[in-house]
């Protein structure tokens, strides 16, 4: 084996066998599995509830709301001032105020103690909309079915036109996906260039680099270190990923497979509206996600996590270069902060200027930020998403990651210079002018 080799053997398996790794890694996927339960549980779930009185000022013309899933209407015969005045002391939850002139404003009034969900309000505003709607019908003497007939609800899919001759969609939401993955990017990062440069720092305060230094070049040293930490990472994220995924399915069908089965009767029949007015909300978001047009189904999912991997790596191999080369030159981390800024501020700005990416995929800043290899990483990640499958000419995707491999070998070269020189520099703080100096030095 080479001597890079032993080093990145070295640093991988030191790692990977410590207690920290291997807890992380166990905790990491649970932590985030048990946050996907919750975040899909409270949204379909009402923590409370609802018992809403109704004042309806239409004396019974408007008929009486259906009480659905946690929320039930109680109507009495005062008015609003006076529901109001006994509120606080009774035991409803809220009170919805119907005018007179519902009809012709279509507007109410809710009031309540403890804010509801955005959930609940929509299930109130469609309770009280159909019974609205059939008043309307009523009043102009338009049957039912025959408006269910004519209903319409239009919407329209943006799609690109490539030059073969093909139309890809734009699914606008997905530019949210790339944010989470530029993230990540930009959080392992830091988390493993950080490790990096402790490592330097650690075997040259401890003078153990002395007698590394004695068996191997100073490069041989920095590559392996960046290679070992780096494969480190990327063991931890696929496990991560893994593990997450098999925990997150196994804890989601586990604790809803009632409400994803009446669903998916659900969804074979022909749904009619008052079927979808029976449906539950936990109901109608699991038929959502086995819905072809949902939005997990129309992410290209191989394609994004090939790019991420990608961008991902050559990312943390360009950054972890320069975290190496600040590592070499100060003594204790305290002594980093003056050469961080330079470092961070490309990333920070990338994840800054995405948010402009998502409203203009296709324009020069857009362009530019995802072929400059400091910033693309995470701009292309944003791009990719927010453009849409085959949004990004091929050329460019090609020409980015090329120039991030190149960008890679100039920020190893340069990182290099100064590892060699400042791996055994001790008790000086070096400033930017000398870190020229070891720059340019020849030898």
């Amino acid at each position: 084996m080479s001597k890079v080799g032993l080093i990145i053997h070295r640093e991988y398996f030191t790692r990977v066998k410590k207690k920290s790794f291997l807890l992380m890694t166990l905790l990491g996927p649970i932590l985030m599995a048990m946050l996907l339960i919750a975040v899909f549980w409270l949204g379909m779930k009402e923590s409370n509830e609802r018992f809403v009185l109704v004042i309806d000022e239409n004396q019974g013309v408007l008929g009486e709301l259906q009480n659905s899933d946690g929320i039930t209407y109680d109507y009495q015969n005062i008015n609003f001032k006076d529901a109001q005045r006994l509120f606080n002391e009774s035991n409803y939850t809220d009170i919805l105020y119907i005018p007179p002139n519902i009809t012709k404003f279509d507007a109410a009034s809710l009031l309540f103690k403890k804010q509801p969900s955005a959930t609940v309000l929509r299930a109130i505003e469609w309770r009280l909309e159909e019974k609205v709607e059939e008043l309307k019908l009523i009043e102009r003497n338009i049957s039912k079915t025959h408006f269910y007939e004519i209903k319409t609800s239009i919407s329209i899919k943006p799609s690109k036109f490539t030059k073969a001759g093909e139309s890809k969609e734009i699914v606008e939401e997905a530019s949210a996906v790339g944010f989470v993955f530029g993230l990540m990017i930009y959080m392992f990062i830091f988390m493993y260039g950080v490790q990096v440069m402790r490592g330097v720092i650690e075997e040259k305060s401890n003078r153990i680099v002395e007698v590394i230094i004695s068996s191997v070049k100073p490069f041989e040293l920095m590559i392996g270190k960046i290679i070992g930490v780096g494969l480190v990472s990327f063991t931890q994220f696929l496990l991560w990923v893994f593990l997450t995924i098999i925990l997150f399915t196994g804890l989601q069908f586990a604790l809803f497979s009632d409400v994803f089965e009446a669903a998916n009767v659900m969804s074979q029949m022909q749904m009619t509206p008052e079927m979808m007015q029976g449906m539950t909300t936990e109901m109608k978001l699991a038929q959502e996600s086995g819905n072809p047009d949902n939005l997990i189904n129309k992410i290209p999912w191989g394609n994004a996590l090939t790019m991420f991997g990608f961008y991902f790596l050559g990312g943390y191999l360009l950054y972890s270069a320069l975290f190496a080369a600040v590592g070499a030159a100060v003594d204790s981390e305290t002594d980093t902060q003056q050469f961080m800024l330079p470092i961070t501020m490309p990333l920070i700005f990338a994840y800054m200027i995405s948010i402009f990416i998502v409203q203009n995929p296709d324009g020069p800043a857009a362009f530019w930020f995802s072929i400059i290899p400091f910033t693309s990483p995470i701009v292309m990640m944003v791009r990719f998403l927010a453009s849409g499958e085959g949004g990004v000419p091929i050329w460019e995707i090609v020409l980015s990651m090329a120039l991030l491999i190149v960008g890679f070998v100039f920020t190893t070269w340069i990182a290099a210079k100064i590892y060699r020189t400042g791996i055994l520099m001790y008790g000086k703080k070096p400033s930017y002018k000398e870190l020229w100096k070891w720059l340019s030095y020849k030898g």
